[in-house]
């Protein structure tokens, strides 16, 4: 690692698992910031292909720790591991396969300055195809389902920065006090749907989160597990589950419930239609044996909320066929 003279305003986490076909590309993004007041560090999840080994050397110019833990225990730990070594008031998250343009924490850091207590989205633009946008932002809808705002769209010219409802951890920043003070990304959800839990959370404690259009990085996005396998499926749809009961506010909950029912029912049905039932039947009874931790996770978040309950339903989306629309959309997008 090499030191720095003062504490960095900014630390950037990655955290990996078997990235190296991405990581150097990441890591010369960062070197290439305009922005200089930052510190990396690397969370290596118990790779097998050496992906952050010799870090330090090849990347001199930039105040780099690698921690190497012996198994994978998952992004969500990994990254609560990285923010309790990190020493910047800043804390930005940012995937291995997620490369920024040069001035994408010149930008955040920029819009940070007058919003002091705020978290911040990226725009994420797909790596493979650069002309369609990777998200803007996550979007979350009452059902208990949550996406990424505008996935696949042509890529428009950058406006102002503008309120959406929660942050992707490909390419996030947030206030470090703040994550930890939240408890940080929820270590039983491993992976998936992990970023969303967290902003909901920070909603909550009356935070809120920023898409600031010029701050720019091209994602690959799914590296390591792939688009939409049975990993992808099985922790998204249990750990959305849990998301809903832990942070939706009552009287919410209770209005909303039927429709959350309904929803998982929905892709119950599909994901069996399309010979994929096992993994979401396994993640739905997954979710309900863990109900028990998740209802005291939930006495905890609701005891310290201090967003009103109607600020965090218009923060919300209530299209009623708002999942239906992403869905159809998104089956488009994957499709080859």
């Amino acid at each position: 690692m090499i030191s720095t003279p003062s504490t960095p305003r900014v630390s950037v986490v990655i955290v990996c698992w078997n990235s190296a076909a991405y990581l150097p590309h990441c890591l010369a993004s960062l070197a290439a910031q305009s922005y200089r007041d930052f510190e990396v560090i690397i969370v290596d999840n118990g790779s097998t292909d050496g992906a952050a080994a010799g870090l330090a050397q090849q990347y001199h110019g930039l105040a780099l720790r690698t921690e190497r833990l012996e198994s994978n225990r998952g992004f969500a730990a990994a990254n609560n591991i990285g923010a309790h070594l990190a020493r910047g008031h800043w804390l930005a998250l940012l995937n291995p396969d997620a490369f920024p343009e040069p001035d994408w924490l010149e930008q955040l850091t920029g819009v940070a300055g007058n919003y002091p207590t705020a978290f911040f989205a990226s725009r994420q633009i797909q790596a493979d195809r650069p002309q369609l946008l990777d998200g803007e932002g996550d979007v979350y809808h009452v059902s208990g389902l949550a996406w990424r705002a505008h996935y696949g769209l042509p890529v428009l010219p950058a406006g102002e920065p503008r309120e959406v409802f929660s942050a992707c951890g490909a390419a996030a920043m947030l206030p470090r006090q703040a994550f930890l003070d939240s408890g940080g990304f929820d270590a039983d959800y491993f992976a998936y749907h992990e970023d969303v839990d967290l902003g909901f959370r920070l909603r909550l404690r009356g935070l809120k989160c920023l898409y600031v259009p010029r701050a720019v990085v091209h994602h690959v996005g799914s590296a390591s597990q792939g688009r939409l396998g049975n990993f992808v499926i099985y922790h998204g749809h249990r750990n959305l589950v849990w998301t809903f009961i832990k942070d939706m506010p009552a009287p919410l909950f209770w209005f909303y419930l039927p429709l959350h029912a309904a929803m998982s029912l929905f892709y119950l049905m599909s994901f069996s239609l399309q010979g994929r039932g096992r993994a979401i039947w396994q993640a739905k009874l997954d979710a309900v044996r863990g109900l028990p931790a998740a209802l005291k996770k939930r006495s905890l978040i609701q005891r310290e909320r201090r967003a009103s309950v109607s600020a965090l339903w218009r923060a919300m989306n209530r299209n009623l066929f708002g999942p239906l629309e992403n869905w159809s959309a998104r089956r488009h997008h994957l499709s080859p």
